[in-house]
């Protein structure tokens, strides 16, 4: 699809006038009905408040013309699951499982590697291919050839290593020791849960910032300034 049909489906789809969208995105009526018949493309930042209007990448505005890739795990990307930047505005080079809000979630190749192994495994993938694959495909991906550079030096790990602590101080009675940790990152990450009665809850119903899970069990917390340290199970 070209970038005038994108342009004009994703205005209509959300209601909106020429006029209206011209005023969000700070152009006149006239320069969207040139994006809409063909004759002119946004901008380079025009294209930025458009992804942010639309929550969709300026790939889909152009037509997709490159087929997106996280550069932490791999993982194609659509719209749906491209992370967002602390500002709102999208980033096409991650999912948002692995950089959400500005955070990076993973600082351990081997850590993300069982996470994406549980996923990859079928009939006809073993999780030893599984494994191997991924040995051989994270280390060709941006953030991990620049991990020195985009990391935020372990201060996630540290956050998570606490609140382990924390939780294994509670001495909770039938909840065993935990190690391990898996972090969803940013209010864009909202997974819904099953529970055994049968009803599913989403993890950022109740949370602002962060959710840590752990087998059957949701601890909250929240690093806003009004709720620092309150946690609830």
């Amino acid at each position: 699809m070209e970038t005038k049909n994108v342009i004009f489906e994703l205005r209509t789809k959300k209601g909106l006038s020429q006029e209206e969208l011209a005023q969000k995105v700070m152009v006149t009526r006239q320069a969207v009905s040139r994006w809409e018949n063909g004759e002119t493309v946004p901008n380079t930042e025009t294209l930025k408040l458009l992804s942010k209007e639309f929550d969709v990448s300026i790939n889909t505005l152009l037509g997709d013309p490159r087929q997106l890739v996280c550069q932490c795990c791999g993982m194609p990307l659509e719209d749906g699951i491209i992370s967002h930047n602390g500002d709102g505005t999208l980033n096409e080079e991650y999912c948002k499982w692995c950089y959400a809000d500005g955070t990076y979630t993973y600082s351990n190749m081997d850590d993300l590697i069982d996470v994406c192994v549980k996923h990859m495994v079928n009939d006809k993938f073993t999780e030893e291919q599984a494994r191997s694959y991924m040995k051989q495909l994270l280390p060709s991906l941006d953030y991990w050839k620049r991990y020195e550079e985009l990391s935020d030096n372990g201060q996630f790990e540290a956050f998570k290593e606490q609140l382990i602590k924390e939780i294994n101080d509670l001495h909770i009675e039938g909840l065993p020791k935990v190690e391990k940790l898996n972090a969803l990152v940013g209010s864009y990450v909202n997974l819904g849960y099953p529970l055994p009665n049968g009803k599913t809850v989403k993890f950022l119903m109740f949370i602002e910032k962060y959710s840590i899970v752990i087998p059957e069990i949701f601890l909250y917390t929240s690093l806003t300034n009004k709720t620092k340290g309150d946690k609830n199970i």
